[in-house]
């Protein structure tokens, strides 16, 4: 030990504390009495002896200079701390300085002038320490202060903390102090509605936050708006791994004071930021404590942040708050959010937890100020040093690598209850009243969807009922029957929820045209109300696992994507060994917590919409509890004119035309004939003829159905009489009661009085049929398999052909519907490869990042089915490209016309990527790839499902130019950061890949033990043009491998989720994996394609600029086009292809959802016994 020390020294208050000096120990002790000498001396491992010796020997050299003395004056548990033990070793190392740590019970129990001396004072308040006593030690001893103590004092009032951030002109939420105060009962004025308050005048809309004035109360609330399911989120001081939970509580508290303000929206991330003196700040960014409540650790059990680059804007905000608290060392809050950055809270004294980094920069800064001001004062002999400037590191990629930089998805919502509508004519002066109280004459409809307008309405219906009931020749025009039905669907489920029921009115100056002339008879003249009633269409439970399993495989697109084994990521980031370790996907976890992923999620304004989107972000982004926070803080909502909503009642006349021609076809009471071919299935699709096939018919088929409705409703009628099944519970808390209901009412429509039939009801027939085939299947009801068969093969024509029948119908129906969507995806292209400024990884803290300057954009555009199968019109018959010229998108065409239905999830995904090699104005220098998913399997048999490509196919040209380097084992050697190596397309065999046995995500995956008890599992298939072998299989194996049946690639077509448990056990199907349309599309090509269809239309054009317009006007314009993006977190990878692999074999896994596993094939070697069937 003597050669360590190379003396001790005493400081200047000998008495209360004696302090070690050497540059490479830690020179500092606990001020104690001399008595207690001995006992620091055997801590710090030290012999008396050698202290004496070394003292003897330094005393001979030189006479002893003035050490500076910094005190520590905290709690025991912060003073002790592992921050500050890092920082005051490092500090240690000043040759000046040394350090000594009051004593708790010294600080408690002594008076100040026993308190230890010291230079220079580092002391900030936490819970139990006595402020006042160290306010009066600072004036007896007057050190340098590092933190200012009478500033403290506002630091723990939230009012004072606003007050001043607010006189130093920094941003903050819009908020308003309601004091209850017994003596200024004028503070105190709060007004509650369902979905606001109103404090002092100010009204504050839900969601806001309700935070207690007493900065020592962590008790802050988040209330939810009812149209987002209420309730709200209460946030506390983090309990082992939980730092909130949600409560269906919706009413704010009533004893207290507190500040209200409005919530902020930023994508589910906060940034804590620590600065050391005026111009040094560290940022961090966590996930936000409001989001599901979870705290994210690592093993070691730390919670896990990342640093990031604060703006130059945020670098002068924590310049500010350090100057005006008087804080040098001081933590506060950001939030990023529409562009902007918030302060919402400043902590005062506060280090940043295990970041070596840090440590070193907060001692060379401290010491640095305390060396400048009091070396002069001391006579101490100091320079200050002179340092190079950081460099930051500048990642680049080799060879032909390409980086992802942009994906965006469309999407349909998930699987949903039938939707379900009444209409009726009303003209009661009530309605009118309501109708005019909320604006309707402005534009001649409207619709209600809020709680408390729906409580009028219910409240209007009872009202005219109860006076039905007492005279039945009164003047009341609405029929009983249709206000009974209106009273029944507002009362269900006892409470209101705006997700899932609506009433839309609209004014009719003449009445309702009538249908047959006994109507006419009877008619009224003058105006009246329509009223419809909408209901049903709510996300199932089964839908909900849905989304969230395809949120899950999604993060397998990004890179890094299929981790399997944190150990050859190559990295040693703390995100590997925590929560996200070992999972598929945790690369785009990476990319989001570091502010590398510019995530934004936008979803009309229905309600199984918008609990799809948020179900999907809980799953992509691995949150956890309920979906309400999810909603609030990452979906942007709404209805943002047209780009996600169609106005159902507004049919453009090209679709009133066209479904005018289908009822017209389908009404012929004999065989289709070779011109009703032509007629209803100009374009050829196999999908279509095959359903006319088995139609032949129409109305022959119309009669089955009407038939087998018929006998539907008679056996729900005998269960209701069986005492037994009369309180049957159904899926989704339905009753046999409301199952009669839905089906009679169909029933009553389906068959007009004229004993035509009505085509319209059609889908909703198979929606019902559907929807009780996978979720009631448990009734055992008779002959369901048939009517879903027949309703289906209807549904087949019906639905996609109300798009338009011919090409040009098609693309005149698309353009209304979808015309702002494409706008908007231009935009979003556009954006990506001009957007250098974006946030960016601290390259300094990135260990463990490869690619810290890397951001990738993700836009995701949850919608209905009338935009998908618009968008798919625009890309099939706008022209993007060639069939006779191009063989890839000839294959893709004959893929899309063989799907027949466009099912819940369904997904079109375009993913950009940048090749850094090519010259910046090269059209090689952008590439884009077309996916599309048909969405979740249907409830049969799939024998006759249409087979694609697979994700990132080999394409079929220049099969001969290239060897075949894939195989399964280069996919499982994951490089995470490793870009896509693009070449020539080459050939290759399609495989269906095993999946590991184990438990990925929260889906039981099939073993492969399981999947080769099947030979139809295991069956192989080529591409149509494939005319080579691929490597693995040897010719020697005797197989005529072009003579293989169809592979059956989707091995788990039901999974049982352990979510689903309290809704009986309904089966939750799985979704059909990504195939990919074309995968070497420039970026010049898609741009011309993308202003070509939306150029066609100059009312479209109008229709779109106005979209955009109220998008970014509801969004404040900064946030979609200024670099700072709100919150969202930056960085682009690369792509997924490990660099030995041309293009990708192979599909994502067969249950690409219920596996949420990996979208590249990842096999170990081992589990490759495919095993082939002639």
């Amino acid at each position: 030990m003597s050669e360590i020390f190379d003396g001790l020294r005493p400081g200047p208050g000998t008495e209360e504390g004696q302090v070690w000096n050497h540059r490479d120990v830690p020179r500092f002790v606990v001020g104690c009495d001399d008595d207690e000498h001995d006992m620091d001396q055997v801590e710090f491992g030290m012999k008396s002896g050698a202290f004496e010796e070394d003292e003897m020997e330094e005393d001979d050299e030189s006479p002893s200079e003035r050490q500076i003395v910094v005190g520590i004056c905290a709690m025991m548990k912060k003073s002790t701390s592992k921050p500050m033990t890092q920082i005051l070793d490092r500090l240690c190392k000043f040759d000046y300085i040394d350090v000594v740590i009051f004593p708790e019970e010294v600080i408690l129990e002594e008076p100040v002038e026993n308190w230890p001396l010291c230079d220079c004072l580092i002391s900030f308040h936490s819970k139990g320490f006595p402020l006042d006593k160290a306010v009066e030690y600072a004036k007896l001893r007057n050190p340098l202060p590092i933190n200012d103590l009478n500033m403290q004092y506002f630091i723990q009032d939230r009012r004072e903390v606003y007050r001043i951030l607010q006189e130093e002109g920094i941003d903050l939420p819009r908020y308003a102090v309601l004091n209850r105060d017994p003596n200024n009962p004028e503070e105190c004025s709060l007004v509650e509605g369902e979905d606001h308050v109103e404090v002092n005048g100010e009204v504050f809309h839900k969601p806001f936050v309700e935070k207690p004035v007493c900065a020592e109360d962590h008790n802050v609330y988040i209330y939810y708006p009812t149209s987002a399911g209420g309730g709200s989120q209460r946030l506390f001081r983090k309990i082992g791994s939980r730092s909130s939970v949600y409560s269906p509580e919706s009413s704010v508290r009533k004893t207290g004071s507190y500040i209200y303000e409005e919530f902020m929206p930023t994508d589910g991330t906060d940034v804590k930021v620590y600065t050391v003196g005026p111009d040094y700040a560290h940022a961090e960014a966590r996930k936000s404590p409001a989001l599901d409540g979870k705290v994210e650790r690592d093993s070691e059990g730390k919670e896990i942040r990342y640093p990031v680059m604060l703006t130059a804007m945020e670098k002068l905000v924590a310049r500010k708050v350090c100057l005006a608290f008087k804080q040098t060392v001081c933590g506060f809050d950001l939030l990023r959010a529409n562009g902007h950055s918030y302060v919402c809270d400043v902590n005062g004294f506060s280090f940043v937890k295990n970041s070596m980094k840090y440590y070193d920069d907060c001692a060379k800064v401290l010491g640095n100020m305390v060396m400048r001001e009091l070396a002069p004062q001391l006579h101490i002999p100091w320079s200050i040093p002179m340092e190079a400037e950081d460099i930051p590191i500048v990642p680049t990629t080799s060879g032909t690598m390409m980086e992802l930089r942009c994906v965006i998805a469309i999407i349909r919502h998930g699987d949903r209850t039938p939707k379900q509508k009444m209409k009726m004519e009303v003209r009661h002066p009530l309605f009118f009243e309501l109708f005019e109280k909320h604006g309707g004459y402005k534009s001649g409809k409207l619709k209600l969807k809020k709680p408390k307008q729906l409580q009028e309405v219910l409240d209007i219906a009872r009202l005219l009922l109860v006076e039905l009931g007492q005279h039945n020749d009164c003047e009341i025009e609405e029929k009983k029957s249709k206000l009974e039905q209106l009273k029944t669907v507002l009362e269900m489920y006892g409470h209101f929820s705006g997700i899932n029921r609506k009433v839309q009115l609209t004014y009719l100056r003449n009445g309702q045209p009538k249908a047959s002339s006994e109507e006419e008879e009877s008619k009224k003249d003058g105006p009246s109300l329509l009223l419809v009633l909408k209901w049903g269409g709510e996300l199932t439970p089964a839908g909900r696992v849905q989304a969230e399993e395809l949120g899950r495989a999604f993060r397998c697109m990004y890179p890094g994507g299929q981790a399997g084994d944190h150990r050859s990521l190559g990295c040693e980031s703390p995100i590997e060994f925590g929560d996200y370790a070992g999972f598929p996907g945790c690369g785009l976890l990476r990319l989001h917590s570091t502010y590398r992923h510019d995530l934004k999620i936008y979803a009309s304004d229905e309600g199984r919409v918008q609990m799809t989107a948020a179900a999907f972000a809980k799953g992509l982004l691995a949150l956890e509890g309920e979906l309400t926070p999810i909603l609030v803080q990452m979906v942007k909502s709404a209805n943002m004119n047209g780009l996600l909503d169609s106005d159902r009642d507004s049919l453009t006349g090209c679709q009133q035309k066209v479904k005018a021609r289908l009822h017209e076809i389908m009404q012929k009471d004999q065989d289709f004939t070779p011109d009703d071919y032509q007629k209803l299935a100009p374009t050829g699709s196999p999908s279509l003829v095959n359903s006319m096939n088995i139609l032949q018919n129409p109305v022959k088929t119309c009669d089955k159905v009407y038939a087998l409705i018929q006998s539907l409703t008679s056996q729900i009628r005998k269960r209701l009489e069986d005492p037994k099944s009369a309180d049957l519970q159904l899926y989704h808390s339905e009753t046999l009661e409301l199952m009669l209901q839905r089906w009679s009412k169909l029933e009553r429509d389906f068959r007009m009085k004229s004993g035509r039939y009505d085509i319209s009801k059609i889908p909703d027939i198979y929606d019902c049929i559907k929807y009780d085939t996978q979720h009631n299947a448990s009734l055992g009801l008779e002959d369901t398999l048939e009517l879903f068969r027949l309703s289906r093969a209807l549904a087949d024509i019906v639905i996609p052909q109300e798009y338009g029948i011919c090409k040009s119908e098609k693309l005149d129906i698309a353009q209304a519907y979808c015309v702002p969507l494409m706008k908007k995806i231009q935009l979003d292209l556009q954006r990506t490869h001009e957007d250098e400024a974006v946030n960016k990884l601290h390259p300094l803290y990135s260990r463990g990042v490869m690619s810290p300057g890397r951001h990738v954009r993700t836009r995701l555009y949850f919608t209905s089915e009338s935009h998908v199968h618009s968008l798919l019109s625009m890309f099939r018959y706008g022209g993007l490209l060639n069939e006779e010229k191009d063989q890839q998108w000839k294959q893709a065409m004959d893929y899309l016309s063989a799907v027949t239905e466009l099912n819940y999830m369904t997904q079109i995904v375009i993913m950009l990527y940048e090749d850094n090699n090519k010259d910046p104005s090269s059209e090689e220098r952008f590439h884009v790839e077309l996916h599309f998913s048909p969405g979740v399997k249907g409830c049969e048999d799939e024998e006759n499902v249409p087979l694609g490509f697979g994700f990132r196919p080999a394409a079929s040209e220049n099969e001969d130019k290239k060897p075949n380097h894939g195989s399964l084992e280069d996919l499982s050697q994951d490089q995470p950061d490793q870009a896509l190596l693009v070449s020539e397309p080459i050939n290759s065999l399609r495989r269906s890949p095993m999946i590991r046995n184990r438990k990925t995500g929260s889906m039981e995956v099939l073993s492969e033990a399981s999947l080769t008890q099947s030979s139809k599992c295991t069956s192989h298939r080529l591409l149509p043009s494939c005319s080579r072998q691929s490597p693995e299989i040897k010719p020697a194996m005797g197989l005529e491998l072009l003579s293989m049946p169809a592979v059956k690639r989707f091995s788990v077509s039901f999974a049982r989720h352990p979510s689903n448990g309290f809704e009986g056990c309904s089966m939750v199907p799985s979704i059909y994996p990504l195939e990919t349309l074309h995968n070497l599309l420039s970026l010049k090509q898609v741009e011309e394609f993308l202003s070509r269809v939306c150029e066609s239309s100059s009312d479209a054009h109008a229709k779109t600029m106005n979209a955009l317009s109220g998008l970014f006007d509801s969004q404040n314009q900064a946030s979609l086009y200024s670099p700072q993006q709100p919150l969202s977190s930056s960085g682009s990878e690369a792509s997924l292809r490990p660099p030995s692999q041309s293009l990708w074999h192979g599909s994502i896994p067969s249950s690409a959802v219920s596996s949420a596993g990996p979208s590249s094939p990842i096999t170990e070697s081992a589990t490759l016994n495919f095993s082939f069937n002639q």
